[in-house]
């Protein structure tokens, strides 16, 4: 249905995400998970660090549990059933088509409690990797994000601790694992006021975010002007959900960062969020972001699309494909209109 829409809508690129990370039943019954005294252990271990905002310590806690998990769960296992169901669920219903590219993002549930979220993670790290480099040929796994609401009192609770687990699992698979997140989908009088300012800032320096997602609450974030150059200087992407940030938070017009995250600099992408949801499309997004703010001229919205191939975790080659097509079909685009 997306895929039929999209190309309707002259897309011809989506990263969906639709299923979460998922372990099998052999993962799910190995004693290290299933035994209720070693959860309760690793996961008290965890709130006291998290407590005391120790990365030392929670680094080297990451770094005796990664050859644990890894052999005992089993990691990798469950890294290629899950990629042997993406691959069978894309061949059977979605296909290859010339005109439209179709990729998929997996996601950790940042609800549930420590342990389970990092072992989540790392088996997401490892069937992207696997996804990349072995079984799959056609790499159709190309991302990680974190999901479930913000404002969640485990997620809350638990942010910090995520931001480590993200930035260990970076350093353990050498950096080539991309990575998004849901960050700063925050707003006043959904968390109190201190916990805007720094959700954004700990996504994209502590955890190495190579995208985020929302960014809402960035007027808020301590230091924001530094932050925003930041994004800049290291082309950290902010992809922008209009419908969704308006129905969930209640931000529209000259509330919405957009404006501010233009005038930094910060590459701008347009997303639909959950367009299996709330039944957005890109077309209902960029009419609102003509419509609302007239600082937005075509230049811009030009570029915002070009963004969304740029800032994509598709491979290189097809990246150079998908511009090129891009450019066809902004030059179809553009005759049209000053020939009318």
């Amino acid at each position: 249905e997306l895929k039929n829409r999209a190309k309707k809508e002259n897309v011809s690129y989506i990263e969906l995400m639709f299923s979460s990370i998922w372990m099998p039943d052999s993962a799910k019954n190995s004693p290290f998970i299933s035994n209720a005294d070693t959860l309760k252990f690793y996961n008290n271990l965890f709130a006291k660090l998290n407590k005391s905002r120790d990365s030392a310590g929670t680094y080297a806690l990451l770094k005796s549990l990664f050859p644990r998990i890894y052999n005992k769960v089993p990691v990798n296992a469950s890294a290629v059933t899950f990629n042997s169901y993406i691959d069978s669920l894309h061949t059977n219903f979605v296909g290859e088509d010339p005109n439209f590219t179709l990729r998929y993002l997996t996601y950790v549930n940042r609800t549930n409690d420590p342990l389970i979220t990092f072992i989540n993670m790392m088996i997401a790290f490892e069937a992207i990797q696997y996804s990349q480099n072995s079984g799959n040929k056609k790499g159709l796994l190309r991302g990680v994000n974190i999901l479930a609401p913000e404002d969640n009192s485990n997620s809350m609770q638990n942010y910090w601790l995520h931001m480590q687990f993200f930035s260990f699992c970076n350093k353990q698979y050498k950096g080539i694992i991309p990575y998004t997140m849901h960050a700063g989908e925050l707003t006043e009088g959904v968390v109190p006021p201190e916990e805007l300012t720094w959700h954004i800032s700990s996504a994209v320096r502590s955890a190495g975010a190579k995208r985020i997602g929302h960014g809402v609450d960035i007027a808020y974030e301590k230091d924001n002007y530094g932050l925003l150059n930041y994004m800049r200087a290291n082309s950290i992407a902010v992809e922008i959900n209009l419908s969704s940030n308006e129905f969930i938070l209640g931000v529209k017009d000259d509330k919405h960062p957009i404006l501010l995250y233009k005038h930094f600099g910060v590459p701008i992408v347009i997303s639909t969020d959950d367009a299996g949801i709330s039944r957005s499309s890109l077309t209902e997004q960029y009419v609102l972001l003509a419509k609302r703010y007239k600082e937005i001229s075509y230049a811009d919205i030009k570029q915002f699309v070009y963004n969304s191939i740029k800032y994509s975790f598709i491979d290189a080659a097809k990246k150079d494909t998908l511009r090129l097509d891009l450019d066809k079909r902004f030059t179809a685009f553009e005759t049209y209109i000053t020939n009318r």
